[in-house]
């Protein structure tokens, strides 16, 4: 049985008891939210022994690191640094997208290395097959992308991106639009070639009753891709993006109906002013399945700094109701990024998730940036080193930048803090 059908008989499996403990949450509160699909807990059944973590309403905001291999870059050991970075810095969960070299191998040395939820896009592997079976990706079969789904299913990823809402219909709203970036996405330009080309339906949303089997038969969390997300601050919440969403939401209905976990992926470059309303209305299409967005980028013209640019946007997007942030890199629009860039990009992403969590009211957040402050009062270094998001970069530019006060360089002797303290509170400490 699926974790959703566990959960539905009544069953309190030994994952949920684990994201209740973690999220300070009853486990009967966590059983509801999943049993009524606003939580997710992608666990694939062949694996075992990793660290399950819930996505969706009520619980801490979570945060995805994307690596892998390019043609150009095709080194395994490049990417399991890239995992190690992305654990040391504490992402929930990291999606493999290597489209060079021994994928095969790559994923399942990801999988070994990172004991948390891995997921994949199955297409881009199968679009290397077709090209290699076929020489090029419009003859990439029906075959040729549920053979890739099941394979990867059976070595353990726990989800998986599927662009089963890029339908022919929508095809058609994006030929008539008339869009500045038409797609960025790779999944959807996959699909609009091999539509165009065959003039058949897209297989996943045509056989989209064969995916939910091997989902449900491996427990597979479908995560319903945004292939016509947009890619330019221009074409934000335009018809083809929300022709797209609407096929989703019906798609969220079907997967709940086969007892199969399911997340919906959202925009994609988002002026400010409509984050929330994009939100929300993915909230209402898809009846409160958690969010999984890129971004938002909120403007396209910060390239080097798109890791701020999403954390801008990823904040609001969390503190109005997303769930779940695909971190992005200082690479994005550039080229495939380093270790270091996802260093940048996993912590831009978790300050979002933290801020917006503070909004929410999600258990924990506020009283930790309260315990922070007090200790910044106090002068209390050792407890801020502890509390901060990035105690390394913390300790980096203490150790390089202390002078013998016990203030910081900046003001030394001047420190406000401590000068206020010696007459508003003599005792020299705030209160615990």
């Amino acid at each position: 049985m699926t974790q959703l059908e566990e959960v539905r008989k009544g069953n309190v499996t030994p994952a949920l008891k684990q994201v209740a403990v973690e999220e300070s949450l009853a486990e009967e509160e966590v059983a509801e939210l999943v049993a009524s699909g606003k939580v997710v807990i992608p666990l694939n059944s062949c694996r075992a022994a990793i660290h399950p973590v819930g996505i969706g309403e009520k619980l801490r905001t979570k945060v995805n690191v994307n690596i892998g291999s390019s043609e150009d870059f095709p080194r395994v050991e490049i990417e399991l640094k890239k995992a190690e970075m992305a654990l040391k810095y504490k992402t929930d969960t990291i999606m493999d997208l290597s489209t060079g070299g021994d994928i095969n191998d790559i994923r399942r040395q990801i999988l070994d290395k990172a004991r948390i939820p891995l997921g994949t896009v199955p297409l881009y592997q199968a679009a290397i097959k077709a090209i290699a079976e076929h020489g090029t990706i419009v003859e990439m079969t029906e075959e040729d992308i549920f053979s890739v789904i099941e394979q990867q299913a059976q070595e353990g990823v726990d989800f998986m991106t599927v662009h089963a809402g890029l339908t022919s219909k929508a095809i058609g709203r994006l030929q008539n639009q008339g869009r500045v970036a038409d797609i960025v996405s790779r999944g959807g330009s996959f699909h609009l070639a091999c539509i165009l080309h065959t003039g058949e339906e897209n297989p996943l949303y045509a056989q989209f009753d064969r995916l939910l089997e091997i989902a449900y038969k491996y427990d597979i969390t479908l995560s319903l891709g945004d292939g016509l997300r947009p890619g330019a601050t221009a074409d934000a919440t335009d018809r083809p993006q929300i022709e797209e969403l609407l096929t989703l939401g019906e798609l969220v209905k079907r997967a709940w109906d086969a007892d199969v976990q399911v997340m919906v992926e959202g925009p994609g470059h988002v002026p400010l002013d409509q984050i929330e309303m994009n939100i929300k209305l993915q909230k209402r299409l898809c009846q409160g399945a958690p969010f999984y967005v890129l971004g938002p980028l909120v403007t396209d013209i910060a390239a080097g700094y798109d890791h701020i640019v999403s954390a801008i946007g990823g904040a609001i997007a969390a503190s109005a109701g997303a769930d779940f942030l695909c971190y992005v890199t200082p690479a994005e629009h550039l080229g495939l990024p380093s270790v270091d860039d996802v260093r940048e990009g996993t912590i831009a992403s978790r300050i979002a998730a933290h801020a917006a969590d503070i909004v929410k009211g999600v258990k924990g957040a506020a009283e930790r940036d309260l315990k922070l402050s007090k200790a910044r009062k106090n002068l209390d270094w050792e407890t801020q080193e502890k509390l901060v998001l990035d105690p390394h970069k913390f300790k980096e530019i203490r150790n390089k930048r202390r002078t013998k006060s016990e203030a910081c360089s900046m003001c030394g002797d001047f420190c406000a803090l401590r000068i206020v303290s010696d007459f508003l509170n003599p005792s020299g400490k705030a209160d615990e």
